[in-house]
């Protein structure tokens, strides 16, 4: 692994501890939660709008899960 890559992952395990990272997850799990409400929709294309939120809110919220899983494959760790 190069520095770069080493500073990359490094930041991110600094973020994902923090307090605020928990927070902010757990704001956009229960903002997932409304968005992805179908009764809230109000035609095809508020549905085209709320499925790209919801996308994007997935990304975020996996975020951590998905960089766990890159740097292990990276590293051959479990760690």
């Amino acid at each position: 692994m190069t520095k770069e890559d080493e500073e990359y992952y490094s930041m991110f395990f600094d973020m994902f501890r923090s307090d605020a990272w928990k927070q902010l997850i757990l704001e956009l799990q229960g903002n997932a939660s409304s968005i992805n409400s179908v009764e809230a929709t109000k035609d095809i294309n508020d549905m085209y709008f709320r499925k790209g939120q919801i996308n994007v809110l997935a990304y975020i919220i996996n975020l951590e899960a998905s960089t766990i899983a890159n740097y292990e494959e990276l590293t051959g760790s479990d760690d």
